[in-house]
Formats: C-alpha cells, structure tokens, sequence
C-alpha cells in the first residue's frame, strides 16, 4: 500500500470519528427542536381558539360570547410524563369557566397510564422509570415521573386490566375445552380457567383468588363463567390438575355434561414425589411412556403393573397413582392427533401462562393482598395474551367436537330412556 492508499485511508477514519459524535449532536439538536416547537405549537392552537371565542385583543366586540381571562399554570403527558404549559382561559360572558376544544381533546386522553404499565410490563421498575424515558429539553418544566406517579398510575391500569378481564361476555365463544388450574403467590391461590374455542384459539376466561383450591372458590369461579355467558348445557372437555375440590365443584356445576380429564404432568409429580429421589426419574419415564402409548387400554394396564410393583415398598405412591387414573385418560379415547393430544393432556397451557405473570412480577417484594395479585396476575395474563397462536393441531379440533355432540346425543337418549320408564 502506498503513503497516498494510506493517507487516504486515515482521513476517512478520521471523518468517521467527527461523523459520530456530529451525528448524536444533531439528533440531540433536532430532538429538542421538534419538541419545543411542539409545545410552542399547542400554545398557538389555544390562542387561536380563544381569539374565535373572544376576539382580537384590545378590539371592541358587542356579539362576544367569552371573554379572556389570562392564564393558568397547567400540565399536558409528553413522553412519559408531565410537561408543563401556560394554558389560555377564558370565561363566559356571565363569568362560567368555558374549556377550548382542543384542550379538553388533548387533556381527555391519558396516555401515561399506558406508558407506565408498558414500562412496567416490560421490566422497568418504578425507580427507574425515569431513566428509561427520552430526556426532554431542560427548559421545559416536568413532574409526574416520581416513584409514587408511577406506581399510582401502574394500580389504576391493572385494575382496569382485571375489570375487562373479569367483565368479559363469553356468550359467543364456542368452547371445545375448559382448562383449570390453580396457582400460588405467597400464601394465596389464584384460581385460573383458560379456554379453546372451535378453530383453536385460546382465550383468558376467568381469575378466582382464594386461601385455598376449596370448593367453595372453584365454584363461584365457574358460576361466574355461566353468569358470563359460558353454556353449562352442552358437553365439554374439562382439563384438571387433579385437585379433588376442584373436581367435585366441576361435576356439581356442569354434571354429566363434564368429560373430566386430569393432566398427567400433575399425576406423574404427584407419584414422583411420594417416592425416594433414587426411584424417581424412571418411574417418571414408566408413566410417560405408558401414556405415550396412545392407547387407553394398553396405557391403563402398564399404569396398573407399575402401581403393583410400588404396593410392597411404597404403597403411597402406588394409591397416588391409582387415584383418578381413568381420568388420566380421557383424551387417550379421542383418538386425536399426537400434537393436540399433548395439548389437551395437561394444564401445561396455563403453567405456560403464569410464567409470563412471574416474570412481569418478579420485582414485587411483598404481595399486600389478594386485590394486588389478581391485579398482576390479569395484566400478565392479557399481555400474555397478545401473543396467543392457535394450539398445535388445531385442524383435529372437529374430531373432538364430534365425539362431544356424540356424548350428547347419548345423554339425551339415556334421558329419554329413564322418562319413558317413569312414566310406564
């Protein structure tokens, strides 16, 4: 390379180097331009619509109807966060407050709400809210960034979260599958129900917060899904964690209409943890496989050996796994596809589901009551939500929905029996 390659070379690192800093400089530069001219600009707007209410200043007007009456310190969101403005007033001419329009449109809307629970649902904590939002210019005059504000703004936005996620009408979803589940925060339990319409979309349905998984809490959770529109009058396969308060208030609420399954994550845990660390890990893979089988029949009798072979040593074990063992099996007799078939096979889906909600939550020091915890727990699950997809194979769905109307048809033929033997 000669000394000309070489000169060259050096004077384009050396416009580079200038090119960097020159260019945050500008951005800066252009940042503050466009926002002090914006906040110059709401200033002229309101002056516009006062001098059409009021006239030009200084000049003579019988036919007004407003009359200025200087201004007032107020505040309009920028950023993520107050920016403060001197706002025109004006009065009636019998000396009632009047609004301008543009104001009241720009006042109305309150998009720090939005902007702190985004923050916060992406991890910012309301220390460093601050931090995270773009500095403004310094001669603009700001507040509402303290932790407090923000804090105060994340409850307001939760709460509304909760609301819409507890008021919603589920009248017109067409549900193949209920999901339940129950999951911990410190020493409550917030009840979970998740459901899977006909083309396999998901949907948040319910929040139950409770000391317990009782009866009583289970209960009221589905009465408030009926009240909300769910039809308790036609068949449904309803997925469980196996939880005995939670199967009897389904089966009191939704009776023969319930095909009751029990997700075998939960079953395989439960023997698993009444065993010696030692046994573990290949009982687990002897209850896997046995389910892997797809087979009902042939699943059940692998189960029923292994369970024979736990009696002498671990009998706990052995009764874990025999209780509610045909209800581990119900989906197996769907005969559906092996993806869907895994989907419906456990409460995975709400697992998956709350593990968004730890994550948002994972900041919080000390729950301070159940309201705070559905509060995270239905902006978790709604922002959760957002990226719902439809459950592998979701095209199998029909072949469920058929096996649900044919259980149907059955009950209304054994009804019809049991009416006809009554009345003979």
């Amino acid at each position: 390379m000669g000394k000309t390659d070489r000169r060259s070379d050096g004077a384009q690192r050396s416009q580079t180097q200038l090119q960097l800093p020159l260019r945050d400089v500008v951005r800066e530069a252009l940042f503050d331009t466009v926002i002090v001219a914006g906040v110059g600009f709401v200033g002229e707007v309101l002056e516009e619509e006062r001098t059409v209410l009021c006239g030009r200043r200084y000049q003579r007007d019988p036919q007004r109807q407003a009359l200025r009456a200087g201004w007032l310190a107020s505040s309009l969101s920028l950023g993520g966060r107050r920016v403060e403005i001197e706002r025109p007033r004006v009065r009636s001419v019998d000396g009632q407050e009047m609004i301008l329009p543009s104001w009241r449109a720009w006042s109305a809307r309150d998009p720090l709400q939005r902007r702190a629970m985004e923050q916060m649902l992406v991890g910012v904590s309301t220390r460093r809210y601050a931090r995270s939002l773009e500095p403004l210019p310094s001669e603009l005059g700001v507040h509402g960034m303290s932790k407090s504000a923000v804090s105060e703004r994340f409850v307001v936005g939760t709460e509304r979260k909760l609301l819409e996620l507890l008021q919603r009408d589920l009248s017109g979803l067409e549900l193949v599958a209920l999901m339940i589940d129950g999951v911990h925060f410190a020493d409550h339990v917030v009840l979970a129900a998740i459901g899977i319409d006909r083309s396999g979309e998901k949907h948040p349905l319910g929040l139950r917060e409770g000391a317990t998984e009782n009866t009583t809490a289970c209960k009221a959770l589905l009465a408030d899904l009926i009240e909300r529109g769910l039809n308790p009058n036609r068949a449904i396969l309803v997925v469980i964690d196996g939880a005995k308060a939670l199967r009897k208030a389904v089966l009191e609420v939704f009776g023969e209409r319930a095909l009751l399954h029990r997700c075998q994550a939960h079953k395989k845990r439960n023997v698993t943890e009444s065993l010696p660390e030692r046994m573990r890990s290949s009982v687990r893979s002897a209850m896997s496989q046995a389910y892997a089988t797809r087979d009902p029949k042939r699943a059940r009798r692998l189960l029923e050996n292994l369970a024979r072979r736990l009696e002498s040593d671990h009998p706990g074990a052995a009764a874990s796994l025999r209780e509610g063992l045909e209800e581990t099996l119900t989906v197996l007799r769907f005969n559906l596809p092996e993806s869907l078939e895994r989907v419906l096979s456990s409460t995975n889906l709400i697992e998956n589901l709350f593990s968004r909600v730890r994550e948002i939550s994972r900041r919080v020091k000390r729950w301070q009551g159940g309201r705070m915890i559905l509060r995270w727990t239905a902006a978790g699950v709604l922002e959760a939500e957002r990226y719902f997809r439809k459950v592998a194979g979701y095209r199998a769905i029909p072949k469920l929905v058929a096996a649900l109307r044919a259980h149907d048809a059955a009950l209304e033929r054994q009804r019809g029996v049991d009416n006809r033997r009554q009345a003979a």
